[in-house]
């Protein structure tokens, strides 16, 4: 089977390929193309800005995603299209979703619809040679998302836990505007923790002993502003250390409350999945963990380039979950959850 996955959920334009060869799901190809230089300059995403430039790049993405995989735009040999039709902004989810039902209308090819945070998830089982056992546990941590989810199996998947508030990449966002960092501020600060002291400020970690799966960063993101209050004049090293100090607090919650879910529910696998787990940090730490509580699962992470948000992600949930419809039946919900 051979599936072309459409992303356009937030400022990523993205279209990828991919087939099942002899058990395993191959990557053709995976093309990204993001609006987030424009959004740099007002600190973070204005919707209409980022679905006008979605209008202009969608088709040449998925000409290119088409090209690289050796398929011809006018008459492609695959089998299904897989869409993301939501949770995400409403501008930017029309842009796909119609793309594809055109698309699938001039092909004649079916539609999968698409929740976009389980393909995150997805995202793991593309190229992967080792075989990821059932039941596992699902972080998804991204700029919008907080969430860990029990997976039972292909298509039996229940939510377990999420944010309350600011998602953890919300909060690097937020702080990193604190501290005059460029947007996205995910990656500068993951950068900067590596030259600060993580013990130099004492920060919340927000929920970390709850009983539940939930989580809660917007006391973080109000603690890391008050100590910057109380400084006269942020230096380099100072803003190294908050960067570390903070990036701390929020790998120990998101590491935490994974390894006790995983532990709760027996997980063979745990599978994270979002623009947050390209840090480093978070998966060296969670490894760690694993280790430290004699852990009997696997700890999976996809590539980096599979980390943010992409089409290929997409075609593999739609090749694991191929549960087809007509292009009428296939809408776009901003709102969509689990």
């Amino acid at each position: 089977m051979t599936i072309l996955g459409i992303e356009t959920s937030c400022d990523e334009t993205s279209a990828g390929v991919v087939r099942d060869q002899n058990g395993n799901l191959k990557l053709l190809s995976n093309v990204v193309s993001s609006s987030s230089p424009l959004h740099a300059k007002t600190g973070g995403i204005i919707p209409e800005v980022a679905a006008r430039e979605q209008i202009r790049l969608i088709i040449p993405v998925i000409k290119k995603a088409l090209e690289e995989s050796s398929l011809d735009f006018q008459n492609p040999s695959i089998d299904v299209i897989a869409v993301t039709v939501g949770p995400g902004l409403i501008g930017s989810l029309l842009v796909g979703v119609e793309t594809a039902k055109t698309l699938s209308l001039l092909w004649k090819k079916p539609l999968i619809p698409v929740n976009h945070l389980l393909g995150h998830i997805y995202a793991n089982f593309i190229d992967q040679e080792a075989s990821i056992e059932f039941p596992a546990i699902g972080l998804i941590v991204s700029g919008g998302h907080t969430d860990l989810i029990l997976i039972k199996g292909h298509g039996n998947i229940k939510w377990i836990g999420g944010t309350r508030d600011d998602a953890a990449g919300e909060a690097f966002d937020k702080i990193g505007r604190m501290l005059g960092l460029p947007y996205p501020s995910g990656p500068v600060i993951e950068k900067l923790a590596k030259e600060g002291n993580p013990k130099r400020f004492n920060l919340p970690k927000p929920m970390i002993d709850s009983s539940d799966f939930d989580f809660s960063f917007s006391g973080l993101k109000t603690a890391v502003l008050r100590e910057i209050k109380t400084i006269k004049k942020l230096n380099n090293q100072i803003i190294n250390d908050i960067c570390a100090s903070m990036q701390a607090s929020i790998v120990d919650v998101l590491t935490s409350k994974t390894i006790n879910a995983a532990q709760k529910y027996s997980a063979k696998s745990i599978l994270l999945g979002g623009g947050v787990t390209a840090n480093q940090t978070l998966s060296d730490k969670l490894k760690l963990y694993a280790i430290r509580h004699k852990l009997n699962a696997e700890i999976f992470v996809p590539q980096k380039s599979l980390c943010t948000d992409n089409g290929a992600m997409i075609a593999a949930y739609g090749y694991f979950n191929p549960k087809m419809v007509s292009f009428d039946k296939v809408n776009a919900d901003p709102s969509l959850y689990f």
